[in-house]
């Protein structure tokens, strides 16, 4: 079955940095689209960034410019660099197979002001 492993949240003061990685297995992981989601306290969980299976990548508005998406296909990877890290940006985040039900458990990133 599908498995998504995410890993590399934490603590991190504003303006800092943190890597998000995602270990999938389980499917040939080079034919689909991935993607990164997040939810806060109270919220709806929202779309952080895509990347289609062929490296075509789409941001939120909310983190253009500070995030970015990449995949590495022979490793089964899909990382999420996050600099200029603000308060707003505390969340869960889950790394998900775009357009399919399959999500990850979920990592904390906590941004304090």
């Amino acid at each position: 079955q599908v498995q998504l492993v995410e890993s590399g949240g934490g603590l991190v003061q504003a303006g800092g940095s943190l890597r998000l990685s995602c270990a999938a297995s389980g499917l040939t992981f080079g034919s689909y689209a991935m993607a990164w989601y997040r939810q806060a306290p109270g919220k709806e969980r929202e779309l952080v960034a895509a990347i289609s299976s062929g490296g075509n990548t789409n941001y939120a508005d909310s983190v253009k410019g500070r995030f970015t998406i990449s995949r590495v296909n022979a490793k089964n990877t899909v990382d999420l660099q996050m600099t200029s890290l603000k308060p707003e940006d505390t969340a869960v985040y889950y790394c998900t197979v775009r357009w399919y039900n399959y999500w990850g458990q979920g990592t904390q990133v906590t941004v304090s002001s």
